[in-house]
């Protein structure tokens, strides 16, 4: 009976542990199971007095929020504002921004999956698919990549007429101000589109729609600012930039050394109270056409013209391109990408107060604007170019894979070939599942900071990858540039992604779990604001509420680990089907990572902050628990095919794969060699047991992508295939489709040769010589033929003579009639 007792309580400690129940819950459920045991137990009543009197030691003083506080939570406040981690201003702002939404849940070890697969697919409106449908597809068919970035450096003056005209820099401005007012899926699909096409053309429509003026004073605009400048942003009377980044000050905005001091000045004759800047930027996207400059600052008031406060902070105002002293129309030239780029200066620069966005009262204020609004733009156009140059980049390559013939057969039947085929297929629907699964999520009123992080940089990253493997399988054909090549300046392009919106080394080893453990964490953010709090009572009060729930949630999580580990997950309530183990598996490295997190923080503390390379694993973590989420759900929202189970059972057990192989190199490097054999021990009881997915497994993803299945079509989703005289995608297309239906007629000819009955060395000899003895028809020739020429002219590359080459693209003395065409565009 002892026994059975104990395993009672036992079992009873665990569901709470599990449940994580409240200290209340806690507390009436003690009580419960010591009465119980008192009346049943057949206990003398001399061995219950030292059980009710750790009950009462233990439980009574904790539930009683006084008592614990003075005796408790009042001495662990005084440790922890001793070691807790110094932030700067800027630090504090990026941290607050934006909201927290599935990531959240990973980071608490408990998704919903319920909530999960509630949440509604990502569609278009009529109006929207008729925008995709109309001006994009027309858009598309008049972009010549090779001659905008080879011959021009620029787009065309019909190309930037159409994209004024047709409201492409109006895409987020309310229609209010006559802009199109989509949503954040819709503009995602619209740059998937192009950016599949141009990525010149892309991110000069991308710039004005994502993190600048018009988001600026939409959020934080006053009504005259909003009355005057939107409606010309929307339909192209003004192209805006936003200039942050200088030579001493990229990642590091606080350390930017541009300046306004408020002073008096005249403006038009007139004596106003305004700003006198100085400042030099760089990498600024349409600065050398811009006509109005959106620029950050550090503001100063020595003179206190506007208040008490002498350092008001990062500042954001809008500047006309013609007030005097500013340099501005030069251009840098990034990699090869005829997009326009360039630096700004300005030395004594006077501009009205009324010139910052949001007028005086936002003075100081720049910095919480723009990473509130980071936080949304950048789920949506680096992801977007991602998503643009990956489905083009499959759709193709799956294609040439098939036509391209080496040992008179398609390359793609050799293994090393479909081993870079499945990554490509798999890569390339993870980074269209994590756009669409961040854009939706905006879509809802949230700025995921966070997942944006997340999904910005894995996006870039898997592209560069999914470049690179396109690139071996073309060989020749995608390293000689010219108008039939339609990798190369894609290809060049990736770094410049990989640079911008939060530098990728920075985002993974700084920002996804640095920020993501203030922000995800249910009690981290809240106990480092109950420290700051301003009375000695606030804090105690809100740090003991923070603390004790922070205690509770460490020991459930060790709890649950244990069980879902040594479960393999297998009791997790998870949406059934083929997936469910997927769903289950998920969980359990969510929980497993909750605990991990946990310890490096109580064990680290604010020198996590310096452990990088821990940092960036944990944000792998992350990161992949929630690429695979995105990943389910959209093939949820696709409609759960039976054809695509290869690729979703392919990326899960990569992930999973990949997550254990992080969890152990986490484990190798954490300083405390005892919790991190602990751990190893509770997250891996049976060793590192996921395996990479199988060649087998490969060799279907391969198949998907070398033949027109409708998986290859939801890969390729977005992808301009309308026949246009520069549309490489649908050249490389209708080769595919008559490589495909000359099939049967080639296996004819190779039975033949074997036979002897023919003898010509080309397959179009061959054919010729079998129609000529009545082998295969005249019909069937011609079939042959045809297929044969499409497949020439996608195999087909360029070459120049020597004087094409030697081109001059901008002579010296055509510099100043140069600056005045792109002032008056």
């Amino acid at each position: 009976m002892g026994y059975l007792w104990l395993g009672l309580f036992i079992f009873s400690f665990v569901v709470l542990f599990y449940q994580r129940a409240s200290l209340s819950v806690w507390t009436i459920s003690v009580v419960v199971l010591m009465s119980f045991f008192s009346y049943f137990g057949h206990a003398s009543k001399i061995s219950l007095i030292p059980l009710w009197l750790v009950f009462f030691i233990i439980f009574i003083p904790l539930t009683i929020p006084t008592i614990r506080r003075k005796y408790f939570s009042k001495s662990l406040l005084s440790f922890y504002r001793k070691v807790m981690p110094s932030m700067s201003r800027t630090e504090k702002e990026a941290l607050a921004a934006g909201s927290v939404t599935w990531e959240g849940q990973l980071f608490r070890g408990v998704p919903n999956w319920k909530k999960l697969c509630s949440l509604p697919k990502p569609q278009l409106s009529a109006e929207e698919q008729a925008f995709l449908e109309g001006p994009v597809e027309t858009l598309c068919g008049m972009i010549n990549d090779w001659d905008i970035t080879h011959n021009r450096a620029d787009l065309p003056p019909h190309m930037w007429k159409f994209i004024k005209e047709n409201g492409f820099f109006g895409l987020i401005i309310p229609k209010q101000y006559n802009g199109k007012e989509f949503s954040a899926f819709a503009h995602s699909q619209i740059l998937v589109k192009i950016y599949g096409c141009s990525s010149s053309v892309a991110t000069t429509i991308s710039v004005p729609n994502s993190l600048g003026p018009a988001e600026l004073l939409l959020h934080y605009g006053t009504t005259e600012q909003k009355n005057y400048y939107l409606p010309r942003l929307a339909c192209g009377e003004d192209i805006p930039c936003f200039a942050l980044t200088g030579p001493d000050a990229g990642s590091d905005a606080g350390s930017m050394s541009d300046k306004g001091i408020v002073c008096w000045g005249e403006k038009e004759g007139k004596k106003i109270l305004g700003i006198r800047l100085n400042f030099n930027k760089r990498y600024i996207t349409l600065a050398p056409v811009a006509t109005v400059i959106g620029l950050a600052f550090k503001l100063y008031d020595p003179e206190h013209l506007i208040g008490d406060i002498e350092n008001l902070g990062i500042t954001c105002a809008l500047i006309p391109r013609n007030t005097p002293n500013m340099t501005i129309g030069r251009r840098h030239f990034p990699l090869n990408i005829a997009f326009q780029n360039g630096p700004i200066q300005g030395k004594d620069v006077f501009i009205p107060l009324d010139c910052i966005i949001g007028g005086q009262a936002m003075a100081g204020q720049g910095w919480r604007m723009l990473m509130e609004c980071l936080a949304a733009g950048r789920a949506i156009s680096l992801p977007a170019s991602s998503t643009g140059g990956t489905k083009a980049l499959a759709f193709a390559t799956g294609a040439y894979a098939r036509i391209r013939r080496q040992f008179n057969v398609p390359i793609g039947s050799f293994e090393g070939i479909e081993e870079p085929l499945a990554r490509i297929a798999g890569y390339t629907y993870i980074i269209d599942a994590a756009r669409s699964f961040a854009a939706s999520a905006i879509d809802t009123g949230e700025k995921p900071a966070i997942a944006s992080a997340i999904v910005k940089y894995h996006a870039t990253e898997l592209g560069r990858h999914v470049a690179n493997d396109a690139m071996d399988i073309h060989g020749g054909k995608g390293i000689c540039m010219g108008p039939k090549n339609y990798l190369g300046r894609g290809y060049q392009s990736l770094p410049i992604a990989i640079t911008v919106e939060g530098a990728n080394i920075l985002t993974r080893n700084m920002i996804i779990f640095g920020q993501g453990a203030m922000r995800c964490h249910p009690y981290i953010y809240a106990e480092l604001e109950a420290a700051q709090l301003p009375t000695e009572k606030e804090r105690l009060v809100a740090f003991d509420k923070a603390i004790i729930g922070h205690i509770g949630f460490t020991v459930s999580n060790f709890i649950r680990t244990i069980i879902l580990s040594l479960s393999s997950g297998y009791f997790v309530l998870a949406p059934r089907g083929k997936l469910k183990r997927f769903y289950q598996q998920i969980t359990r490295f969510s929980s497993a990572f909750s605990l991990t997190a946990d310890m490096c923080l109580l064990l680290l503390g604010g020198a996590l902050k310096r452990k990088e390379s821990i940092s960036a694993r944990l944000g792998d973590i992350l990161s992949y628990l929630y690429l695979l989420s995105a990943v389910l759900k959209q093939h949820q929202d696709n409609g759960n095919p039976e054809a695509d189970l290869p690729l979703i059972q392919w990326i899960s057990k990569n992930y999973l794969y990949q997550i254990q192989q992080t969890f152990s190199e986490l484990f190798q490097n954490l300083p405390n060699r005892l919790v991190a054999t602990l751990l190893k021990m509770i997250i891996l009881p049976y060793g590192k047991n996921f395996q990479k997915p199988s060649d087998k497994l490969g060799q279907v993803l391969a198949q998907l992508l070398l033949e027109p299945t409708e998986t290859r079509s939801r890969i390729a989703a977005g992808v301009f295939l309308s026949p246009a005289k520069t549309n490489s995608m649908a050249v490389v297309q209708d080769a595919l489709l008559k490589a495909i239906a000359v099939d049967p007629i080639e296996k004819i000819l190779k039975v033949a040769k074997q036979t002897k009955r023919i003898a010509g060395d080309t397959l179009l000899e061959q054919a010729q010589e079998a129609m000529e003895k009545n082998i295969i028809s005249s019909e069937q020739l011609t079939l042959l033929r045809e297929a044969e020429k499409a497949r020439q002219a996608v195999i087909a590359v360029d070459d120049f003579s020597p004087e094409e080459l030697a081109r001059v693209i901008l002579q010296e003395n055509n510099e100043e009639s140069y600056e005045s065409t792109s002032i008056n565009r």
